[in-house]
């Protein structure tokens, strides 16, 4: 019996020994949500991106907040007089209770006249009535169910526009704002909202389906993270040009000169049919290993559950293969200078990660392409992997929307008719006034009279 403790001992110990070996850093499934309550993003205080919000979002904000917190008030106050009257004991209800006049206390200035109100400068009430907006905002914001974020966005020029999201708007949503904000031209499909990661030197772009509050809210508070408003002309290339992803293989030329309609009938076989089909994707990758400087080259495949390689002295059928990852948990992320900051065989990289993991981890695999083409093959092809048919019902709402754009600025530029109105001719005629400058254009010469007087005695006569 005591051998069996002693060991049951030493299993505990090596347990203990093996938990604190791991403590600093845990799997990306077992990290913890954030949900400390920060509102803003891109901002030091949530004071000051409140204060950046624009007049009329901020009388939206507390219009939103206000009803909801009603509709919440109103289901609380039920929910007590329902408790109240089914409390045993006392049945006398506290609006019944007597209220005595000496349990009051007096103010010992209530007889003293009010102070007259000190005139205002120009501007202060404003100044005041806001400050008031934003203080009651804060109260609100604590109490809604509703979660809501102040979003700093930078635009191309390094400007910025400061927008209120909640978790019930998508990045479409959000892009919409911004299209009513900066007065931008719509008839592109590569608008994006995208993120970057100084630390890591990543970016991504959000997809047009996605929550924004979510991802934001992996941010730690001291994030250096940004949001970017930019245009990205090949955010939906795959659609625009199918051939160069489900035919990769095929010649270039063969590819370049593909008409219109064979593009067509692409997309339909591999997304309209019964299931999506992941382009047939493989190839040589650089991989770097963990905790290494080093990159080593691995035969890759795409299939849409993840990607797999070839194993050492293995062939690449299926049976042979190994699951390098996964994408149900990982988004796909660009890098920026990879060659001096990984020593990077190219700089054309990407990575792979759980997007609450916003610094350096065991946990992110790093993948090297040979050239550009190379690079946008894999990533627009993982995003078909990841999404499927949710990033075809993206690309199909961009087009309507930059389709109902181009027509309503078709409308707006055609000339349009104007009730004929007098020229100043007959105007100042009108008026006794002599015309000072005769336009031909404007000038219609009046109508004869209905009657006609004969003319005078002797008129013609010769005399």
């Amino acid at each position: 019996m005591d051998d069996i403790d002693a060991m049951f001992s030493d299993l505990l110990g090596e347990m203990d020994i093996l938990a604190q070996s791991l403590g600093p850093e845990m799997e990306p499934s077992e990290m913890p949500s954030q949900k400390d309550n920060h509102f803003s993003i891109g901002f030091t205080d949530f004071n000051e991106s409140l204060n950046e919000l624009e007049d009329h979002d901020l009388d939206a904000l507390m219009a939103d907040l206000s009803s909801g917190l009603v509709e919440s008030e109103k289901t609380v106050g039920t929910e007590h007089r329902y408790t109240q009257s089914h409390m045993p004991g006392d049945t006398t209800s506290s609006a019944e209770a007597p209220i005595c006049l000496s349990q009051i206390p007096l103010s010992s200035s209530s007889t003293l006249p009010p102070e007259p109100p000190k005139p205002l400068l120009p501007g202060e009430a404003e100044a005041i009535s806001k400050a008031d907006k934003i203080k009651l905002a804060l109260q609100k914001l604590k109490e809604a169910k509703v979660k809501k974020l102040v979003v700093r966005v930078m635009m191309s020029d390094g400007s910025s526009k400061t927008l209120m999201v909640d978790d019930r708007q998508t990045v479409s949503d959000v892009l919409n704002d911004l299209f009513e904000k900066t007065h931008c031209d719509c008839s592109c499909l590569g608008w994006s909202l995208c993120e970057t990661n100084p630390e890591l030197q990543t970016e991504r772009e959000f997809e047009d389906h996605e929550y924004l509050v979510e991802p934001l809210s992996a941010w730690t508070r001291d994030s250096e993270n940004k949001i970017l408003f930019l245009l990205r002309p090949n955010k939906y290339v795959l659609f625009k040009e199918p051939q160069m992803f489900y035919l990769w293989k095929k010649d270039k030329g063969f590819l370049n000169n593909m008409k219109d309609s064979h593009k067509e009938l692409l997309l339909k076989e591999n997304f309209e049919g019964p299931s999506i089909i992941v382009p047939d994707l493989e190839g040589l990758l650089y991989l770097r290993e963990d905790g290494k400087k080093t990159w080593k080259r691995r035969y890759f495949l795409l299939r849409a559950s993840g990607i797999y390689y070839v194993p050492k002295g293995k062939t690449k059928t299926s049976r042979d293969l190994a699951c390098f990852i996964q994408f149900d948990k990982v988004n796909i992320y660009t890098t920026v200078d990879y060659r001096r900051k990984y020593k990077a065989p190219t700089d054309f990289c990407f990575v792979l990660k759980h997007p609450q993991i916003q610094k350096e981890s065991q946990y992110i695999r790093f993948l090297c392409c040979d050239d550009e083409r190379t690079l946008s093959l894999w990533v627009n092809s993982i995003r078909v992997a990841k999404y499927g048919a949710t990033l075809y019902k993206n690309y199909q709402a961009a087009v309507r929307r930059t389709s109902t754009f181009c027509s309503t600025q078709h409308l707006t530029s055609l000339p349009t008719s104007t009730p004929s109105t007098p020229s100043a001719v007959h105007k100042d005629r009108a008026n006794g006034n002599a015309a000072q400058v005769c336009n031909s254009e404007d000038y219609f010469p009046e109508p004869p009279p209905a009657f006609i007087p004969p003319p005078p005695p002797g008129w013609n006569s010769g005399v």
